[in-house]
């Protein structure tokens, strides 16, 4: 059996209380991950602008080139 599904199976033996506690502890955890990630994400575009790497652009020119 997978960690993942040993895991479900634990969680389903926990009461409803418990069940919606971790729920929301889980949310919690993985929004502090992507906040995490995108500030690592942030830093590094900051980084490659310093260095002259990219440059700025408007939303319109973004959105032709993502088109294209």
């Amino acid at each position: 059996m997978s960690t993942f599904a040993s895991t479900l199976d634990l969680a389903d033996k926990l009461s409803l209380d418990e069940q919606e506690e971790l729920s929301a502890t889980l949310r919690r955890r993985v929004a502090e991950k992507r906040r995490a990630e995108l500030i690592v994400t942030v830093k590094e575009a900051r980084a490659e602008f310093a260095a002259g790497k990219v440059k700025a652009a408007s939303p319109s020119a973004i959105m032709k080139l993502v088109k294209a």
